[in-house]
């Protein structure tokens, strides 16, 4: 065993020994179930995205060491009530990354990302006892962005998806027409179903350019932050109120922000 392996192992059993003591000693720990720790959990997965998208390789060290405290965690209280325990996560998952990829562990060709990803999905399908749907898989409470790219992820994964870009670019476009004329209609309802129909078909749309619309979104947010919040600092420089003004007014220091940032 090399060092560097060694000292995984080191790790690994420090944490689950610490794990172990606090559950023993420290009235917190010892006081928390599985449910009382999902809403922490899904926080320290947010804080990790954040970590990435700033590309803060420090914060991103420490957000994964939060998140890995809570796999143990929950893993040491599967432990007390004797239904699992670490080892039986880790080799869990060992033994499902072995099955879905044959083509490193046996003998199945996969010359591309593409022949990985649809093998991955028929025997994710052929591996789950009782599962009718490729879409069962899918969390119910993903944001509806992120489970609209894993919903047509999963379907192309069975080759139920368009051929090429251009037909899902002119599907954008029917979308939007067909909100237009809801629009015109004024139809609450319609025009919001018409509206999610135009959001799901922008998603496939990215999914075809190879772009996460979640990541482009959250860049594009974090711009408009930037650009507003330095456009209130102009303005606050030349003494005056931004609650005061006319839209006319703030898009002249707007668009000097913009020429700034070229």
């Amino acid at each position: 065993m090399d060092t560097s392996e060694n000292k995984n192992h080191q790790a690994i059993d420090r944490l689950l020994n610490i794990m172990s003591e606090l559950r023993l000693k420290c009235p917190w720990d010892k006081k928390q179930t599985m449910e009382s720790l999902r809403c922490n959990t899904i926080e320290e997965v947010y804080e990790l995205a954040d970590a990435v998208m700033d590309g803060n390789m420090d914060e991103i060290r420490k957000e994964l060491g939060d998140i890995l405290l809570h796999v143990v965690f929950y893993c040491k209280i599967g432990e007390e009530q004797g239904k699992f325990n670490f080892a039986d996560v880790a080799n869990g998952l060992c033994e499902k990354l072995i099955v879905r990829h044959p083509h490193v562990f046996g003998n199945v060709n996969a010359e591309t990302d593409e022949d990985v990803k649809v093998n991955w999905e028929k025997i994710k399908l052929q591996s789950k006892e009782g599962r009718k749907s490729v879409l069962e898989g899918v969390p119910d409470s993903l944001p509806a962005m992120i489970k609209a790219y894993r919903i047509q992820d999963k379907v192309h994964g069975v080759n139920f998806d368009w051929q090429n870009p251009q037909d899902v670019l002119n599907k954008v476009k029917e979308e939007i027409a067909e909100f237009e004329h809801e629009q015109q209609e004024q139809n609450q309802e319609k025009m919001e179903n018409e509206l999610g129909d135009v959001l799901f078909s922008v998603i496939n749309y990215a999914r075809f350019m190879h772009i996460n619309p979640e990541n482009a979104l959250e860049k594009t947010n974090r711009k408009f932050i930037r650009r507003f919040q330095r456009m209130e600092q102009a303005i606050a420089k030349d003494n005056k109120d931004i609650t005061d003004m006319q839209l006319n007014e703030m898009d002249i220091y707007w668009n000097q922000i913009k020429e700034d940032e070229k």
